[in-house]
């Protein structure tokens, strides 16, 4: 479970986050992050929406990405946001699956923010 001050909860930020931030995308998710945001540690949010299934479906997949990203927000800057947004194959993928591809975003999108200008 992600702490409350963990976590991205304003619309605003979540556009900021997709709009200026460096992706990565994957077979069944898209990883999103930008850093230089203020300070209180990393922030992350999950968008899964529709295409991905039904609402148990959803929550389902929004619970495991919960529960893969918590202990890999200490590896992230201290000024991160990060947004992950599920893919409609998230929905039959197991927990392993979903922690590959996530690990592979993160480490692409870090990369490729570490080497841009802010």
């Amino acid at each position: 479970m992600l702490p409350a001050g963990s976590r991205l909860t304003r619309r605003d930020e979540f556009a900021s986050v997709v709009r200026r931030g460096r992706r990565s995308g994957r077979s069944r998710l898209v990883v999103h992050i930008c850093g230089g945001a203020g300070d209180g540690g990393p922030r992350a949010g999950f968008v899964v929406s529709r295409a991905v299934g039904n609402a148990v479906v959803r929550h389902r997949v929004t619970r495991r990405l919960r529960h893969l990203v918590a202990p890999r927000l200490t590896q992230l800057p201290s000024d991160a946001l990060l947004v992950v947004r599920a893919l409609p194959p998230a929905a039959d993928a197991s927990s392993a699956e979903l922690a590959e591809d996530l690990d592979a975003g993160l480490r692409s999108a870090m990369r490729k923010l570490s080497g841009s200008p802010r």
